[in-house]
């Protein structure tokens, strides 16, 4: 419908959408500094209203152009959301219960992306794009208004810092080589998840053309549907006595076998398949968001921008391999592009050796879970 509106075509289209991941990816680590600078709860609602305002104007973007230069503000919002949200959401929870909550978090993201989905066309289809971008904007407006009154005030005083004195205090958790390989590790499983939600419609369309558009979404959407239990589960795993780095190799390694295994499994088995990626999706990422708030230099007031770079890393690297994956796909094909994908989504994993986890027993009955990881 954008595309018919505005004269806009698919390459184009491709630009209004990367847009949104180009702002998302650029703004993680000033959104730490940011949260650093003035904490998680501030920034969190002021973020909500930055959204809010991209957003609804979006809706009366005159050309693509201008949609993707206000999709690339909305993406920025989107990055001055995320993380320190999740630092103001793990303050609000003692050492050994944040896991569960941290899942729950993540499954938030998930929920909004199957609501989203299906409202926006509902609304678009109804009433025009337009309506369905308005909408959104207005919904994030009316969030970041009642925010203030709903979020309590944690977040304790922070010092006045100066750039200088900004720059000292984030330099540790920037330098932290347990989070770069943390982080390294999942580039691209980052990347496997991505094309699998992003790119199965078009796959789908150009191998099985009998199968319609809205079969082909419905899997990746099945995906999106079964993270929104999984997050949770773990999340409470990973509060577990025991390792974490377990919990993300396991996982990561069923879901590149599962990645490489797309292209060569029928359609009542992609539809496990693609069950069985969402629930590896929701336990990977609140393990993975969890694991930071263990770590000595990157607990406390500096978890936003250790969230931040964690994702500012994993958007950069792994966008990279998604755009290879289509050229492979383009110049290969498919079933070789799916087989990289899941590749790429094991080789990198060994690099979590570089993450000390918490040993199997170590803390004594009643004692909240503590994780010794390796700073470097």
């Amino acid at each position: 419908m954008i595309g018919s509106a505005l004269s806009a075509t698919t390459p184009e289209l491709g630009i209004v959408l990367g847009a949104f991941l180009a702002g998302a990816g650029i703004f993680q680590v000033p959104a730490g500094l940011a949260a650093l600078r003035w904490g998680n709860r501030t920034v969190s609602i002021w973020a909500l209203m930055l959204m809010g305002v991209f957003g609804l104007a979006s809706a009366f973007s005159p050309n693509w152009i201008v949609l993707a230069a206000l999709r690339f503000g909305a993406g920025a919002g989107a990055a001055f959301f995320f993380a320190p949200a999740l630092g103001l959401v793990a303050s609000y929870y003692p050492t050994g219960t944040r896991g569960p909550i941290i899942g729950l978090y993540n499954s938030g993201f998930s929920l909004g992306s199957g609501v989203g989905l299906f409202a926006g066309a509902l609304i678009g289809t109804e009433y025009g794009w337009a309506a369905a971008l308005a909408v959104g904007g207005v919904g994030l407006l009316a969030a970041g208004g009642v925010s203030p009154f709903i979020l309590p005030r944690t977040d304790p005083p922070l010092p006045a810092r100066g750039p200088a004195a900004l720059l000292a205090a984030s330099r540790p958790i920037l330098r932290s080589r347990a989070l770069w390989a943390l982080a390294l590790s999942f580039i691209g499983l980052w990347s496997a998840f991505y094309v699998a939600a992003q790119y199965f419609v078009q796959y789908s369309h150009a191998v099985h053309p009998g199968w319609s558009v809205a079969l082909a979404a419905g899997l990746p959407t099945l995906m999106i549907a079964f993270e929104i239990p999984a997050g949770p589960l773990g999340g409470w795993l990973a509060e577990r006595p025991g390792d974490m780095r377990w919990i993300l190799v396991v996982f990561g390694l069923l879901s590149g076998v599962a990645i490489l295994l797309i292209p060569f499994t029928p359609l009542l088995g992609l539809v496990v398949l693609f069950a069985l990626l969402g629930i590896f999706d929701g336990i990977i990422w609140a393990v993975l968001y969890l694991l930071p708030t263990y770590l000595p230099e990157t607990g406390g007031e500096g978890l936003a921008l250790a969230l931040a770079l964690l994702n500012a890393i994993n958007i950069f690297g792994g966008s990279g391999l998604a755009v290879a994956f289509a050229f492979v796909a383009t110049y290969s094909s498919y079933a070789t592009a799916w087989v990289l994908a899941g590749a790429f989504a094991v080789i990198p994993l060994p690099l979590l050796l570089l993450v000390r986890g918490h040993p199997q027993g170590e803390r004594s009955p009643g004692e909240a879970p503590r994780r010794e990881v390796e700073s470097g």
